[in-house]
């Protein structure tokens, strides 16, 4: 009867320890919200190898997107991406940053370079920012105004060159 009881209680702490423990791993989400600052971030050129780091975008219209070679709905809104990118690149106010997700760089590039298109890509290292900003897969863009706060987020593919996305990138630039 005693070691059925010591037994019991020692399965008690064990399973109350696995409680303790399984909650301590990872880091809590954390809140990605419209109308909120937009997650810290720093990500690799993957042409260049420069480092990127989201505080020296303060003060601009920042385009985040996360993609994937991989990904079927990513190449059908890369054209509009591009367009977007070829039509703003010269406003210094504006900033396009598209992150590889669970992709490797040489392929992406590779991608890109058969395709045609020119803008920029950079390597997200060990998802970090995938994370932080809370990804649920690919393609997801998040758009950030001057001030750092999300002011869109669209899951799924987006036509970028539509007069909505335009008219909503000109509003930003404007405030």
């Amino acid at each position: 009867m005693k070691s059925r009881t010591i037994i019991l209680l020692a399965l008690l702490l064990a399973g109350v320890a696995l409680i303790i423990v399984s909650n301590r791993q990872g880091t809590p989400p954390k809140e990605v919200a419209l109308g909120l600052t937009a997650p810290v971030f720093s990500a690799v050129d993957a042409r260049s190898g420069r480092v990127l780091a989201s505080a020296d975008l303060r003060g601009k219209v920042v385009f985040v997107n996360f993609w994937a070679s991989w990904c079927q709905p990513c190449k059908d809104e890369m054209p509009s991406i591009d367009a977007l990118y070829k039509d703003m690149m010269h406003n210094d106010s504006f900033v396009m940053v598209t992150l590889l997700y669970k992709d490797s760089p040489s392929d992406a590039l590779a991608y890109l370079k058969a395709l045609g298109f020119s803008f920029p890509v950079f390597n997200d290292k060990d998802s970090a920012a995938a994370r932080d900003f809370g990804v649920t897969g690919v393609p997801e863009t998040y758009v950030i105004d001057r001030k750092g706060i999300l002011r869109q987020r669209i899951i799924g593919g987006a036509d970028w060159n539509s007069p909505e996305a335009r008219s909503l990138i000109t509003a930003l630039l404007k405030e």
